[in-house]
């Protein structure tokens, strides 16, 4: 991603309604979630919902695949991780000790799946 598509890609994330709608989408993963769906989750009428949709979609940072009537958002982990590598790359600054308390929180939020034992 460069630097353009990394400011639209925050700004789009930057009003309540898209960045809840995105972070419900990244909740169900990777099943996606019918517009209808999340018109009535984030309780907003379903052509306001197109139109944040539409402006994440721009961005990259979600997809819609069309079944029949129903239009299925999923989130687009690939360009979201994108995006955050790209805001932490330079995190360091040569200096590892400086990003360590950042990623030394996130396993709590990310806990690895326990193996299926049969």
């Amino acid at each position: 991603m460069d630097l353009s598509e990394i400011v639209a890609a925050l700004a789009a994330l930057a009003q309540p309604t898209r960045l809840e709608t995105f972070r419900l989408l990244v909740a169900r993963e990777p099943e996606g979630v019918p517009a209808g769906e999340i018109a009535r989750a984030m309780e907003v009428p379903a052509n306001t919902m197109s139109s944040h949709l539409a402006i994440l979609a721009r961005t990259g940072l979600v997809m819609g695949a069309r079944h029949g009537r129903t239009i299925t958002y999923r989130a687009n982990l690939d360009r979201f991780r994108a995006m955050t590598l790209f805001l932490l790359k330079d995190c360091c600054g040569g200096r590892p000790d400086v990003c360590a308390p950042l990623i030394a929180d996130l396993p709590p939020y990310c806990p690895a799946k326990e193996p299926v034992h049969e």
